[in-house]
């Protein structure tokens, strides 16, 4: 599975508290499963619901959740398609800890296609990506809150 990964490395690039401790991002994978038919291929999807949590966060919420909207609309933008996914595909939780610190929890229904195809005695395995963003869409390069730079997304 690679969108944990890669999350995780936007998360670090665009949260300043991430950035200098990321140790307080911990990522849990649950409710996991493969989906695969009797096709000719052994191709399959995963299906799981990756567990966010960042403890002992201490700066605004919106530092967090803007930048996983962003990877989001890229890498799973079926989240934000339909009422049912806008409903239950992104949700989260916060234990508030004092008036200036929290642990946030996050989930996310997410999904990784992966083809498999067989050449000669040999088996290919490629994970394939989501389909682009319209034209129309700019990816941003900063994030402000408030009027302040607070962080520079990689391009």
């Amino acid at each position: 599975m690679l969108k944990p990964k890669q999350l995780r490395e936007a998360l670090t690039n665009s949260v300043p508290l991430l950035a200098r401790n990321p140790d307080s991002l911990n990522m849990f994978i649950d409710s996991g499963r493969i989906v695969s038919t009797l096709a000719s291929s052994l191709s399959f999807e995963y299906q799981y619901q990756l567990n966010l949590v960042i403890t002992d966060y201490a700066d605004d919420i919106d530092l967090v959740m803007v930048p996983v909207l962003a990877w989001l609309r890229e890498n799973q933008p079926d989240i934000m398609a339909t009422e049912e996914k806008r409903r239950t595909g992104f949700t989260f939780k916060a234990d508030v800890l004092s008036d200036t610190l929290c642990d946030i929890s996050i989930d996310l229904q997410l999904t990784e296609r992966v083809i498999v195809k067989q050449d000669g005695d040999a088996l290919h395995v490629n994970h394939i990506g989501e389909p682009p963003l319209p034209e129309n869409v700019n990816r941003p390069l900063q994030l402000y809150v408030n009027g302040e730079l607070i962080s520079e997304l990689a391009p």
